[in-house]
């Protein structure tokens, strides 16, 4: 996967018919969605039978599987993955027939022409700031449309056509489709390395940023000010003075300033000064990262003229998204009434940074018990570059269990596997802490049964499928409960 260039795009409405290659992925799907919604005919393949296309199929969009170029009869506009190559049959047949041809990000960027965008990019925390951010507009009624990059919990979508003015989109920088997207308000979340396989150097990665903020349609940026590269950034925009730039976090120059942090469980609180007036900011979700994010979210509102209290009282209704922090089951070890129940959370952490924050939330939620951590590395360029900080991170669990890399787009390495960071996390860990290495993946359900407690609380960390784990540990755990 290389840098994307930005191109011209009309607007959504007079693509025509539209096909989807790889239409069952996570960002595919909802964008799919939209323009289903706008009333085009929208039709869509994939190389496998997936629970998400059978859900678009349900909601009138023609799905096929496999790839075949029989597929783009009367259709106008070809929209692409990042991880469709161009030797892909379809893509060949598109070319070959003058066929207009989109990546995602184009596509995406079609739907925002002639509506308010706000476009939440950073490193880390995009999907949950943008869902909170169309979640409280929401609840406001502002009813903005929105695509993210993972289902809300509460509605199961991902995407929605609203009947205001307002998109939210989540803004990938991996690739630089962030460039693409005409942007009214951004955010950015943090900026620290990452992507570099795609950017090559951490300058470039801040310059992509840089780009993004200057896009000639964007009017404001809500930036993090707790964040050393963001507040770079920050520091840069004001300097130019071309975009009003609005800092949130808990730093004492933020414009949007979190006080009195607290923590419960999987809930959490603060002050939120802004705007010559003290806030009381409540959450059903944990983290401070969460306080941030809807720190950000308020910002957003605000800049659109939502009521501050409209905003607040939405907060306290996010529920989170899947695999953030996402509970997948409690399931006791025996019948016993009194058995503690070993909990198990899913997470998307998948950079050093993204870890230690999933990590510090669930130690404020783990109680009496011991903090588990399954961790999937994603991608083998990233494990050679951030091996050690991941190793680190982990350490905050009581027991680290390591698999094998979930490659993704990337061949293997040599050299490069799950045991850099199993072995980093072994140099960096207190004594009593427990770290295993278990290469194969289907393991895991096994070895994490043998190993929980009453009480534990476990977490599965990850970009790829280890998601699975979890289900699968449960449904061990309750075999055993049954015999016992």
């Amino acid at each position: 996967m290389m840098l994307r260039e930005t191109i011209e795009v009309l607007p959504a409405e007079q693509a025509g018919a539209v096909h989807f290659i790889a239409i069952g992925g996570a960002g595919m799907s909802g964008v799919a969605e939209m323009y289903h919604e706008l009333g085009l005919r929208v039709s869509g393949c994939d190389r496998s039978d997936s629970p998400v296309l059978r859900q678009l199929a349900g909601a009138g969009i023609s799905t096929a599987i496999g790839h075949n170029p029989a597929h783009l009869t009367g259709v106008d506009t070809v929209v692409v993955s990042s991880a469709i190559r161009d030797s892909n049959p379809e893509v060949v047949a598109a070319k070959a027939s003058g066929l207009r041809i989109w990546h995602r990000s184009a596509a995406l960027a079609a739907l925002m022409i002639g509506r308010r965008g706000v476009s939440v990019a950073g490193t880390h925390g995009k999907t949950t700031t943008s869902a909170m951010t169309a979640t409280m507009l929401a609840h406001a009624g502002v009813h903005p449309s929105y695509v993210i990059g993972s289902p809300l919990a509460a509605s199961g979508r991902s995407a929605q056509l609203g009947a205001g003015d307002v998109l939210v989109i989540e803004a990938d920088e991996s690739d630089g489709s962030f460039l693409q997207y005409p942007t009214e308000i951004a955010v950015i979340t943090n900026i620290e390395a990452d992507h570099l396989d795609n950017w090559g150097t951490p300058q470039a990665y801040h310059e992509g940023f840089r780009d993004f903020a200057h896009r000639p349609s964007v009017r404001s940026v809500v930036i993090n000010a707790d964040d050393p590269g963001a507040r770079q950034l920050a520091d840069e925009l004001r300097e130019a003075g071309v975009v009003r730039v609005v800092s949130y976090g808990e730093a004492p120059d933020a414009d949007y300033r979190l006080t009195g942090l607290r923590f419960e469980n999987t809930s959490s609180g603060a002050r939120l000064q802004a705007e010559g007036h003290s806030f009381q900011l409540e959450l059903q979700v944990p983290g401070r990262f969460n306080l941030a994010n809807a720190t950000a979210a308020f910002a957003v509102g605000r800049l659109l003229g939502v009521d501050a209290a409209d905003l607040l009282a939405a907060a306290r209704q996010f529920t989170g998204t899947l695999r953030r922090f996402q509970l997948v089951a409690s399931q006791p070890l025996s019948n016993a009434p009194d058995a503690a129940p070993v909990r198990i959370y899913d997470d998307y952490a998948h950079h050093p940074t993204e870890l230690r924050a999933s990590l510090g939330a669930a130690l404020r939620a783990r109680g009496d018990g011991r903090l588990v951590a399954c961790f999937q590395p994603h991608l083998y360029s990233r494990t050679r570059d951030f091996a050690d900080e991941f190793g680190q991170a982990l350490c905050l669990a009581d027991v680290v269990i390591v698999t094998d890399v979930y490659g993704a787009r990337e061949e293997p390495m040599p050299g490069i596997s799950g045991a850099l960071i199993a072995d980093a996390a072994e140099a960096h860990a207190e004594p009593g802490t427990e770290v295993h290495y278990v290469p194969d993946k289907r393991e895991l359900p096994d070895v994490l049964a043998g190993l929980v407690r009453g009480g534990d609380l476990v977490m599965t960390l990850g970009a790829g499928d280890v998601t699975l784990v979890g289900p699968l540990l449960a449904a061990q755990l309750k075999k055993r409960a049954g015999r016992e």
